[in-house]
């Protein structure tokens, strides 16, 4: 029996409609995520959410209070599961996985109300923050083998060096909680750079800080980013800040993607401005 003759196929390239920086085009995008969404009861609060992030970009995700940002924050994050769509982190489906998987996995998070153990000293935060690469199982720990001190000290070392980057490594033996209010942001970003991630995600970094405090922060974003060839994506509502360091942008209103785009891009596009401002009344 002679087989049916097959049409011949040209494959073509599909438009995606994720962007990413020319520098990462070449390489898996570190997150992609594909028509996300989640329901609370009748409420949609997320709705069909597409977004791509290069590995080393610094992206930014804006829109006005109660647009869904942190909640899209939860979702990557598995605080919350998705009623739909697919989170790729690094080219890996997280379908199923747990908030500690997907840091397992390589991505970490800063919080919009800080969440520190405030009556710990500062380096045991960031020890904490450390738990993924601590190498010496519980028995070690308890009956303090050679291997546990050994794996204390390099972890000691790693804080410190870790907390340099923000030149807080005199404050290692403070109590977190007595640290002023923008040292504690700092901190939080230390202890989540601990769990050495491919990803950081920042929820309102500035959040609190003055002006001086805000460009020195944009300055070391743009540090961590180089320092560690790692992604960036922060919720911010200083555009200041969003415009001068943000490379792709992505505006969210009601729970739905509006815009993406260079902060050019963003400044100029009309959605984006009725979204903050509102519609214009038409003049009669």
């Amino acid at each position: 029996m002679s087989k049916p003759k097959r049409e011949p196929v040209k494959l073509v390239p599909v438009p995606s409609v994720n962007i990413i920086p020319e520098r990462d085009v070449d390489k898996t995008p570190i997150l992609e995520v594909s028509h996300l969404g989640i329901d609370f009861g009748g409420l949609t609060a997320v709705d069909d959410f597409n977004m791509a992030i290069g590995r080393t970009e610094i992206a930014g995700l804006i829109g006005p209070n109660g647009a869904g940002k942190t909640t899209v924050f939860n979702l990557l994050t598995k605080v919350y599961h998705p009623t739909r769509g697919t989170i790729m982190l690094d080219g890996r489906d997280t379908g199923g996985m747990n908030t500690i998987q997907v840091n397992k996995m390589g991505i970490a998070r800063t919080f919009q109300n800080i969440r520190l153990f405030k009556d710990l000293t500062v380096l045991d935060n960031v020890l904490i923050g450390l738990h993924n690469e601590m190498d010496y199982h519980l028995g070690g720990a308890i009956l303090r083998f050679p291997a546990y001190w050994k794996a204390e000290r390099i972890a000691k070392q790693r804080a410190l060096e870790l907390l340099s980057i923000f030149d807080m490594q005199d404050m290692a033996g403070n109590l977190a909680g007595s640290l002023p209010y923008g040292a504690q942001r700092r901190l939080e970003i230390v202890r989540a750079l601990g769990t050495n991630p491919a990803l950081l995600l920042l929820d309102e970094p500035a959040a609190g800080m003055n002006p001086s405090e805000t460009s020195e922060l944009m300055e070391n974003i743009q540090k961590i980013r180089d320092t560690f060839q790692i992604a960036i994506m922060l919720i911010e509502h200083d555009m200041n800040l969003v415009m001068g360091i943000c490379e792709g942008i992505c505006v969210l209103n009601y729970g739905k993607v509006i815009a993406k785009g260079t902060a050019e891009e963003i400044q100029d596009n009309p959605k984006v401005i009725e979204a903050y401002l509102g519609k214009k009344k038409e003049e009669n």
